[in-house]
């Protein structure tokens, strides 16, 4: 007797991220539903990130100098996160940045998915990712464009705007291209701190010199049900640093200490922490932590990322002074790009991105060796 064939399990009807209605509907699709060991958990303690005052450290008074070393070192050492205060940055610009973000989040799915970010690629309108994951998947939207401090591409994100959504969006576009470069020059201060604080003078400043970095719009709609979701799930950041600007919603949580901590909103203050290619580039010292955000149903969230990496042919090796027996060298050199590359089409970023590439970079390599000694 023939045996009956066994009917394929129906596929999965992927999930249609449109903001403006999910967030009012009272029941979420299951691929928005965590598991339960990482789902939001309530009285999370805050996280003791220190707030340096960022212009009174440039100022070059040896107190503040002195003090601001000591924090940010002990802060990258334990979880990699710490506040830049008094920076300089106008917080006008800082409030329209945020507005701004209105105008194209607030419009209609399909007008936003003109700029849909394609599969593979690092730049345009995410939807909870749901080209490439179908579980697990993020309670919000995003729009990443890219930055150049190259002098050729001084007007790469206006560009970007124009060509994607079209003339009225013109102006945004040449805002969002001023933010970007004020965030380039507060990059530069930062990484003076961190070579001061590491010993190693200006090298990281040098070393980011005509930087090719992303900028990110992160839009956490309100949730009926936040507690079986996540607006951005556990992971460490592939990039060297992040400079985030949040408002005042909150949401930005650390795993520290075996425990999930709040970074709680500062008003007018940035969020800078240690990404895993800078972490490399500091020879581990510097650590590049796990965090995640977690969402609301009384109040839209909205933040600015923005992802310093460094020129596209810059290769990440660490100063030869962070190298020593008794801190052997930890990662074997790589570019960003390659890095990129590989979380874009191998990996969804987690706790163990840096690891996981660097065992599959050396795959590669061993591949290819092999493929030299056949030839």
């Amino acid at each position: 007797m023939l045996a009956m064939p066994v009917p394929a399990p129906p596929e999965q009807t992927l999930a249609i991220f449109d903001s403006q209605v999910i967030q009012y509907q009272s029941n979420i699709a299951s691929q928005f539903i965590w598991p339960d060991h990482e789902k939001p958990i309530p009285n999370r303690p805050d996280l003791l990130a220190p707030a340096i005052d960022l212009n009174g450290f440039l100022s070059g008074d040896p107190a503040i100098v002195a003090n601001s070393i000591r924090l940010v070192d002990e802060a990258c050492k334990k979880h990699g996160f710490f506040l830049i205060v008094n920076h300089g940055v106008d917080p006008e610009l800082l409030a329209k940045a945020l507005e701004y973000m209105d105008v194209f989040f607030e419009m209609k799915l399909s007008e936003k998915q003109r700029a849909q970010r394609k599969v593979g690629e690092s730049y345009g309108y995410a939807s909870s990712f749901t080209c490439r994951f179908n579980s697990n998947l993020p309670w919000k939207e995003t729009l990443s464009f890219r930055y150049s401090a190259e002098s050729q591409s001084s007007t790469v994100v206006k560009d970007y705007f124009v060509n994607t959504l079209g003339e009225d969006f013109r102006e945004i576009g040449k805002f969002y291209q001023e933010y970007c470069e004020v965030m380039n020059k507060l990059s530069k201060g930062i990484l003076e701190l961190l070579g001061l604080s590491l010993g190693v003078g200006q090298y990281f400043k040098e070393f980011y010199e005509g930087n090719d970095s992303i900028m990110r719009l992160n839009y956490y709609p309100m949730c009926q049900k936040p507690d079986l979701t996540l607006g951005t799930g556990p992971h460490c950041d592939p990039t060297s640093l992040t400079i985030l600007h949040q408002d005042q919603v909150g949401g930005l949580e650390v795993f520290f200490d075996e425990k999930w901590h709040t970074v709680t909103p500062v008003l007018g203050s940035f969020v800078v922490n240690i990404g895993d290619t800078f972490m490399a580039l500091s020879n581990g010292i510097y650590k590049s932590c796990l965090h995640r955000a977690v969402v609301n149903k009384e109040a839209v969230r909205k933040s600015l990322t923005f992802f310093l990496n460094s020129n596209k042919e810059r290769v990440v090796t660490p100063p030869a002074s962070l190298i020593s027996a008794d801190n052997p060298r930890l990662y074997p050199d790589f570019t960003w790009p390659t890095l990129l590359e590989f979380t874009q089409k191998q990996y969804r970023v987690d706790r163990s991105t840096i690891d996981a590439f660097m065992a599959w970079s050396n795959k590669q390599k061993g591949g290819e060796e092999k493929k030299d000694q056949g030839n």
